[in-house]
């Protein structure tokens, strides 16, 4: 059995959050900041300060895609590392380039093995996609030994892109969504969960199906979405658009759980139907008393057509 430990409190004021970014912002989010930040703002739960900042440096990618994926500077990237490693002293080559050009390490190295194939084994030709996306999760199949050891640097030390970072952010939101079915189980709420969801034909789920509503804060509640996330208003914005809505749309009411929290001015379609908390709520008001066992409410009652 797994536990973990949910952090209360973190919802903050637009303001705060502003000047949160701007400290980001004003080291582009470089990835030796984070120890004065947390410093800065002792309040703040670390994990917090952590989401905001890959949030901040996702947005920041994808604005520069095009940028760093120009053609000629590609080639110019690749000819610098080339230059750079000529020297057999110099190391970490790629990190202080991604440094320098303010680009996610792994981007820049997955620039440089495309560069690198396509001189050396594809007679100047762009090389597969496929074959480029397998050697970034093998790097040691490189057969130049040094850009092999380049690149595994690279993705050890990415924290926003990469097939290791986004295993690990996989596991971090499996991780919560367990922590909110125990929740829900320890309060005997019977429930249908993603999975039997989906298994019904149901194409846009949330994480929890109530088959009973609750009440949280006069705010009635039929469904339960979990986000190891923070809430900033680019993403939760596209979430509204994507799932929130869809889900109101199909089931009522609901709410959503920002486990590293949210702006509070965000929490402001409660009198709509959605409602945004930081934790699992405490104070619920049951629809009915119900003397099912946690372990009855979590399987012998998923058997029930779910409340639409």
């Amino acid at each position: 059995m797994y536990y973990f430990r949910p952090f209360h409190g973190l919802a903050m004021k637009q303001v705060l959050y502003d000047e949160i970014l701007n400290k980001i912002e004003t080291t582009r989010g470089h990835r030796n900041c984070l120890q004065d930040i947390y410093k800065e703002y002792p309040d703040v739960s670390p994990k917090t300060i952590v989401s905001i900042t890959s949030q901040y440096k996702q947005r920041k990618t994808k604005k520069s895609h095009y940028f760093h994926h120009d053609a000629h500077r590609m080639q110019q990237y690749y000819n610098t590392y080339c230059e750079s490693t000529r020297n057999k002293q110099q190391q970490h080559v790629i990190l202080n380039m991604a440094d320098s050009l303010d680009i996610c390490p792994s981007l820049l190295a997955r620039i440089i093995v495309e560069r690198h194939l396509a001189a050396n084994e594809y007679n100047g030709e762009e090389p597969p996609k496929s074959v480029v996306s397998r050697l970034m999760k093998e790097p040691r199949d490189i057969k130049d030994s040094v850009l092999a050891d380049e690149v595994t640097k690279c993705l050890f030390a990415d924290d926003t892109y990469g097939h290791m970072t986004d295993a690990i952010k996989h596991s971090i939101g499996f991780e919560y969504e367990f922590l909110l079915k125990q929740k829900v189980e320890e309060c005997k709420l019977a429930y249908l969960d993603e999975e039997k969801l989906r298994s019904r034909g149901y194409d846009k789920t949330p994480d929890i199906k109530l088959d009973v509503p609750i009440a949280v804060e006069d705010c009635i509640v039929n469904w339960i979405e979990s986000k190891a996330s923070f809430g900033d208003p680019d993403s939760h914005q596209s979430y509204l658009k994507q799932q929130y809505w869809a889900y109101w749309n199909r089931f009522g009411p609901g709410m959503v759980i920002y486990w590293f929290g949210f702006i509070d001015e965000l929490d402001n379609n409660r009198h709509k139907g959605i409602m945004l908390m930081d934790h699992f709520p405490t104070n619920i008001t049951y629809m009915i008393n119900s003397n099912t066992s946690a372990e009855d409410s979590s399987t012998n009652n998923k058997e029930s057509a779910p409340v639409v």
